[in-house]
């Protein structure tokens, strides 16, 4: 990587834009960065890491701070572009941090993104070719061709101020954070965690596999319940475990002797221990006298334990299973006995009491023998007594028929005038008759006043229908009154709307014409402003294009100048000169200061020819521009834009007015047309209504006539009555009412006559029957129901007597009433005991035989888990034995090196080589670098130890004894060495330009000069070495210089050049 030029603007201390082009600082092979204290010599090599990773080195761009210049003008963006070549290939890169600006409307500041851009030079075609704008491609791409990371390039291209002092001096720890970095080791740490995590993952699965044993033996133990405990000593008391992974006498490797410590009694393994090592306390707990040993997770003694332990369950419990069996056929015939004496008990109390309950029947059936007589003389009595019944109904319906009758009659004779009250039923059909006649007499009359009536409306509805008429007439005298004028307005309005139609079209033909103008004066100003910025683009062109064409043969001549010096590089030993033809070159011309090859003036002419690309387009865009200005001046005239509108405006204005006019017409015409037809209307609706006038005042003059007539008939027909109709109705409902008190008094004289046919017929049946009278034969009687209730408990009583006699001459029962009284509570309470320990006794059965099999399936589950364990438990003795070596903790580790520390090691090594053969020259072959693997002490880490041999003494002693001075150039030498290693291991990208920050004051001259002779000896690798410093001793030393100057208002750079000695 060699850079070539680096800009800068408001970067760090740097105000304004700051060049630096280090193909002529790196011409020399070594130059000075120099300046005042904070001057910002480190800021430029920050805006290199800048350009190149997008950020500077190390804690100098922490969170919330800024690279942004406070010298700078606000409107100035920071910004970095560094020129540089890497990988054979010619890149710019341009970067913007994010930073605040003004907005640009209103005020106040915003924040800007960051930007990045990054170019490819192409050496065909002379032109930059971007390649992209995003800063992770950049990022990638960058990194790529470097090989390093930014950690990487700012340890070994830009050797920081003492960082290396330290590291020199550093313990194990920071020499392995720093080598972690730059050598990325991190895929070694990797594999120590992931073995870490296998060993992790494989001591949880034997854990787990263990404690799933573990939870089976539990789960035996209680399935083999109490009883069990006569088997052997039990521990469980569910504590918890303990992590037992590891090295130690508890873990892999301890003997298998310490850890299958259990006795023969056979007790359940312990959940103690944690690991698949043993327990904690060496894989026994011994209790009261060595009684008991505990055997818990991760003991490989335990797989045997649990498989032995279980054997002596299940014999146990096949044991008690047969024991429970033959309890359980005892119980049996226990409880058959029992509930066969049950049955016997409750056989005697139920005869006993048969007999007891039918002596307590039979008296009290001796006690309401009375009641039984009064029965059966009620039963005799209702069934004598139903043949008088249909008499008595009879009797009794005829007896209310006629109350109801007479009842009528009262009602209806009521109603009648005082002078009807005492006819007969004949008398009073007789007046109905005669009623009725005077009623029809009415007929008549009754019409005569309808029609009257009739007339009376039909007279109002002929006046109504005049005043109707008449407003008709009224209204259309009113409209009609004022037709002409109406009509007049109506046609005149249908003239104008027709004259401004044609006003309209007229004002349309010379509208557009005046757009037109408007339109070209328009384009007309605007391409004279365009003109006139196209006539100094122009200008600025040629100034360019003149410019470039100066500058293209400037190099040109130069190019001539030095021509002899590039023929001569084309020379080689024994072939001819193209000038003089000679095959012998004795002195051949070299390159002078500022000597331009063909490439810078191929340059220099390519962008020659594209400023007069430039110029000639804008040549022609002027000319067409001239074009399109002549055309539009002559179509537009001179009349300024503003009088143009305002004619065009008042021209739109009138033909916007007379087309709102015209667009009236059709509706003029059809008002016209609408006024015509409502004067037609109206003129008919006057004629049609003085026609109906005369023929309703002939009409109304014979109804008149008619009514006069009428009136007469009707007064002498209605008497006193309001009128006829009144009378009519009167009539009517006397007639109704003679008719209805007539036939109430036949009705209730024939009901008379069926009530005392009744009497007698039901007098005769009483004494047929043996009553006295109706009323007591009547009383006597019971309904069907009744009766049929009656007769059935007699027939009860009679059944009962029977049976209760049985029951008494029954020998058995007799024979039980005689022996002493039953007592089935205490049977009942002995077959329920004996049932409950049949019941116990099949429970016992049941869990006997479930244990049995719940035993003999755990069993075989453990059997299963035992040898699904014994692969899990070889696979983590592997993984631990690689992941502790791998850690350095395994006893094979002898050094307690871990594999990371171990890579670093060597790559120190390596470091300590390079960094040996630049120490002996600065140090005059006194001082050598080498690695030392020495166990560190304690905790510390061993194989990153850093020895220097002095070659005075011979004693290889720390690097730490070294002085001031000594420590310095060691640690320059370190920093080369570890930049050669680097650049190595990164893939063979040459740093070809190197950097060192400070340092150079604790050196005396001939020290100084040892080391400048080593950076000066860079160049035979073709490197470059910038030296970062302020010692003035320097300045004379180092001819090839920029110094960095801080002013008030920013720093700024500038190339100087030193004589040597000077």
């Amino acid at each position: 990587m060699r850079p070539h030029r680096l800009t800068l603007t408001a970067f760090g201390p740097f105000a304004g834009t700051q060049r630096v082009d280090f193909d002529e600082l790196c011409a020399a092979g070594l130059f000075l960065l120099h300046g005042a204290t904070g001057a910002g010599k480190t800021s430029l090599l920050d805006a290199v890491c800048f350009a190149l990773y997008g950020g500077v080195p190390g804690t100098r761009q922490q969170p919330g701070g800024t690279l942004r210049s406070d010298h700078a003008d606000p409107h100035t963006p920071t910004q970095v572009v560094l020129d540089l070549t890497v990988g054979g290939r010619r890149l710019e890169i341009t970067r913007r941090p994010e930073q605040p600006r003004p907005k640009k409307t209103g005020t106040g500041v915003t924040r800007e993104r960051a930007h990045s851009e990054l170019r490819e030079y192409d050496p065909d075609s002379g032109d930059w070719r971007a390649l992209s704008r995003s800063h992770q491609e950049i990022g990638e791409e960058i990194g790529q061709l470097l090989g390093m990371s930014r950690d990487q390039f700012c340890q070994v291209a830009l050797l920081p101020q003492g960082d290396f002092a330290r590291f020199l001096r550093a313990g194990a720890e920071d020499r392995a954070k720093l080598l972690g970095r730059l050598f990325d080791t991190g895929r070694f740490a990797a594999v120590e965690e992931q073995l870490a995590r296998m060993r992790r993952s494989a001591q949880d699965e034997v854990r787990e596999a263990d404690e799933a044993l573990l939870a089976l033996a539990h789960r035996m133990r209680q399935a083999a319940g109490p009883g069990a405990e006569a088997d052997g000593p039990v521990a469980m008391d569910g504590a918890d475990g303990l992590d037992v992974f590891g090295p130690g006498p508890s873990g892999p490797s301890a003997p298998a002797g310490a850890r299958r410590r259990r006795t023969a009694a056979g007790g359940v393994p312990d959940q103690r221990t944690g690991g698949p090592g043993g327990a904690a306390d060496g894989g026994a707990d011994t209790r009261t006298g060595g009684a008991e040993t505990r055997t818990g997770a991760g003991d490989p003694a335990l797989a045997g334990t649990v498989l032995a332990w279980a054997a002596v369950a299940r014999s146990g419990a096949r044991e008690r299973r047969d024991a429970a069996a033959v309890a359980a056929r005892t119980a049996e015939e226990a409880h058959a006995a029992a509930v066969r004496r049950l049955d016997d008990v409750r056989e005697l109390a139920r005869r006993q009491q048969r007999f007891a309950d039918a002596r307590q029947r039979r008296e009290r059936l001796s006690a309401a023998a009375g009641e039984r007589r009064h029965d059966a003389e009620r039963l005799a009595r209702a069934r004598a007594a139903a043949a008088v019944a249909p008499t008595v109904a009879l009797r009794s319906r005829a007896a209310a028929e006629h109350a109801a009758a007479a009842d009528a009659e009262t009602r209806g004779r009521a109603r009648l005038p005082d002078e009807y009250g005492g006819a007969d039923d004949v008398r009073l059909v007789e007046l109905e008759r005669d009623t009725r006649q005077r009623l029809g007499a009415l007929a008549s009359a009754r019409r005569a006043e309808q029609r009257a009536h009739a007339i009376d409306a039909e007279i109002t509805t002929l006046e109504r229908e005049s005043r109707a008429d008449e407003d008709v007439l009224r209204d259309a005298g009113e409209w009609l009154s004022g037709w002409e004028p109406r009509r007049q307005e109506h046609q005149s309005r249908v003239e104008r709307a027709q004259s401004a139609a044609t006003r309209a079209e007229h004002l349309a033909g010379q509208l557009d014409p005046a757009r037109r103008r408007l339109a070209a004066a328009r384009r007309r100003d605007q391409l004279e402003a365009e003109l006139r910025t196209a006539g100094d683009e122009l200008l600025a062109a040629r100034e360019r294009a003149a410019t470039a064409g100066e500058h293209w043969l400037d190099l040109k001549e130069r190019r001539l100048r030095g021509i002899a010096a590039e023929l001569a590089a084309a020379l080689a030993p024994g072939t001819p000169c193209a000038v003089c033809g000679s095959t012998e070159h004795p002195d051949p011309a070299q390159p002078g200061a500022g000597h331009v090859d063909r490439r810078a003036e191929d340059a220099a002419l390519e962008a020659h020819r594209s400023a007069e690309a430039v110029r000639e387009e804008a040549d022609h865009r002027l000319r067409a521009l001239e074009e399109q200005l002549a055309a539009a001046r002559t179509e537009a005239g001179g009349d300024p834009v503003a009088e143009l509108a305002a004619a065009a405006g008042e021209l739109e204005a009138e033909h916007a007015a007379a087309h709102a006019e015209a667009a009236g017409a059709h509706a003029a015409r059809e008002a016209l047309e609408r006024a015509e037809a409502e004067h037609a209307r109206r003129t008919g609706e006057r004629h049609d209504a003085e026609r109906r006038t005369a023929a309703r005042t002939s009409h109304r003059e014979a109804l008149l006539r008619e009514q006069a007539a009428l009136a007469e008939e009707v007064r002498q027909a209605r008497g006193d009555a309001a009128d006829v109709a009144e009378r009519a109705a009167a009539l009517e409902d006397l007639a109704a009412r003679l008719a209805a008190a007539a036939e109430a008094a036949r009705t209730a004289r024939a009901a008379d006559l069926r009530r005392g046919e009744a009497e007698t017929q039901a007098a005769d049946a009483a004494r047929r029957a043996g009553f006295g009278s109706p009323e007591a034969a009547a009383e006597a009687m019971l309904d069907e129901a009744r009766q049929t209730a009656l007769q059935e408990r007699l027939e009860r009583r009679q059944a009962e007597e029977a049976a209760v006699a049985a029951e008494l001459a029954d020998e058995r029962l007799a024979a039980a009433a005689g022996e002493e009284p039953a007592d089935p509570e205490a049977a009942e309470a002995a077959a329920a005991a004996a049932a409950a320990r049949l019941r116990d006794a099949h429970a016992a059965e049941h869990a006997a035989r479930t244990r049995c099999d719940e035993l003999d399936a755990l069993g075989a589950r453990a059997a299963a888990d035992v040898r699904r364990i014994a692969p899990l438990r070889a696979a983590y003795q592997r993984v631990a034995g690689l992941s502790h070596l791998a850690a350095g903790t395994a006893a094979e580790n002898e050094l307690k090196m871990r594999l990371e520390t171990y890579v670093l090691a060597a790559r120190l090594e390596q470091v300590a080589a390079a960094a040996s053969a630049r120490l002996a020259h600065m140090s005059a072959g006194r001082y050598t670098l080498v690695h030392s693997a020495e166990r560190a002490t304690g905790r510390g880490r061993s194989g990153l130890g850093l020895h220097v041999i002095d070659s005075w003494t011979g004693v290889e002693r720390d690097t730490a004894t070294l002085s001031g001075g000594e420590t310095f150039f060691a640690s320059l030498a370190l920093a080369l060495g570890l930049a050669d290693v680097v650049t190595d291991e990164a893939g063979g990208t040459p740093l070809d330009t190197l950097f060192i920050d400070e340092g150079f004051g604790s050196l005396d001259e001939e020290t100084l000069d040892e080391v400048l002779d080593v950076l000066d000896s860079l160049r035979e690798r073709d490197r470059s070495v910038g030296i970062v410093s302020h010692v003035p001793d320097l300045r004379r030393r180092i001819p090839a210089q920029l110094e960095v100057v801080k002013t008030r208002g920013g720093s700024s750079v500038r190339r100087r050049t030193a004589p040597l000695g000077g």
